[in-house]
């Protein structure tokens, strides 16, 4: 499954875009976020994501969870959305 990070200054547009396109492509997928701000533009890029893929047919439903990270050699708690088709 492909990993999409978000940070607080994602685009939610151009994130839902690569959203989009790893679903059509695997058919699933997991945006990674650490920190409120990037939690928020995750949420709405997979809003953004149900419109760009609502015309193929496909309802998106997104599954909330921790996840331990390493970032520079420290370890984060960071949410991880696994995205798929309903």
């Amino acid at each position: 499954m492909e990993v999409l990070k978000v940070s607080a200054q994602s685009n939610p547009k151009s994130v839902a875009g690569a959203l989009a396109a790893v679903l059509r492509e695997n058919g699933s997928a997991e945006l990674q976020a650490v920190g409120a701000g990037a939690v928020n533009q995750a949420v709405k890029a997979i809003a953004i994501a149900r419109g760009f893929v609502a015309p193929n047919g496909i309802d998106l439903v997104a599954v909330p969870a921790f996840a331990e990270i390493q970032i520079d050699g420290e370890e984060r708690t960071a949410i991880k959305f696994i995205v798929d088709p309903r």
